[in-house]
């Protein structure tokens, strides 16, 4: 069964203190369009996610969140601006002696003093971290795909109730059409009956404009061709392939026949089929561009 293009995704993976998760949202989109949120610390790891992923979902928007923890004790570490420190305390002892003050500044009076003390986080081991989202990524994407896939099943179950649908009115439309070119006949005997009283009518000309009449209003291409797209839609909706981009040119393929029959029949009751067909039509293109 065919695959929607919406759905979600969480995964984490966990290892020497290093935690990273991924989550996947993705919704429709004619292309495989990436928008990556990631900690600065690892942007790294955007190529590889960029690299892997159209390996994993072919079509839609796809927003890929990244959080990011390192509780390792190597992860930060605190430098201090001796320069900066030296030029305060040499400031602090300067207006002590000037006015008298006594020097009460202690350790953790001068860790407090603005811009001394800065917490760094130290470079991270690139390997692990893109080993680790690596390992998320997949795992999200499985869960992606499942949600993916059940939402497909629903669209294309829609979708082929929509399809039975069409073809009963193909059918109805089948076994009316010879119908059409008889009541022709009739009427058009019937018009010249009321024009021409008693008279003869020339048969042969009859004939010759109701043979017109039939071969302008002759429609068993559009429905030949119709159940031709028809089986090819039945293949694609039942098949593991990602089929969207094929199935809205069926689609569209169906749409114009049903338009071609509505304006060569020629008869009110073919036309008010038409007019159902193509809203099932119009309902079947609004679900496949849901589909990836």
């Amino acid at each position: 069964m065919v695959s929607s293009m919406t759905g979600f995704g969480r995964a984490s993976a966990s290892r020497d203190g290093r935690d990273l998760t991924i989550e996947l949202k993705s919704v429709n989109h004619r292309y495989l369009d990436l928008s990556l949120r990631t900690p600065k610390l690892i942007s790294f790891i955007e190529e590889n996610i960029r690299a892997a992923m159209p390996q994993l979902i072919s079509r839609g928007h796809l927003d890929v969140f990244v959080n990011y923890c390192n509780s390792r004790s190597d992860s930060k570490k605190v430098e201090l601006d001796m320069e900066l420190l030296g030029a305060y305390l040499a400031a602090g002892r300067e207006a002590a002696a000037r006015f008298g003050l006594a020097d009460d500044l202690a350790l953790s009076d001068v860790l407090k003093l603005p811009n001394v003390a800065s917490l760094i986080e130290s470079d991270e081991d690139a390997d692990a971290v893109k080993g680790l989202a690596l390992e998320a990524l997949y795992a999200a994407a499985e869960q992606l795909k499942a949600a993916r896939k059940r939402e497909g099943e629903r669209l294309g179950a829609d979708m082929l109730a929509r399809l039975s649908t069409l073809e009963g009115i193909r059918n109805n439309i089948e076994k009316r059409a010879p119908l059409v070119v008889d009541e022709y006949r009739v009427k058009l005997e019937e018009r010249i009956a009321a024009i021409i009283g008693d008279a003869n009518v020339d048969e042969s000309r009859l004939a010759v404009e109701v043979a017109i009449f039939a071969d302008r209003a002759c429609i068993d291409e559009e429905l030949v061709r119709l159940k031709s797209h028809f089986n090819e839609l039945s293949a694609l909706l039942s098949g593991d392939e990602a089929a969207g981009r094929r199935l809205d040119f069926v689609v569209q393929e169906i749409n114009r026949e049903f338009n071609t029959i509505g304006s060569k029949a020629n008869d009110a009751e073919i036309a008010s089929l038409v007019i159902s067909a193509k809203y099932e039509t119009e309902k079947l293109r609004e679900q496949v561009q849901n589909i990836e």
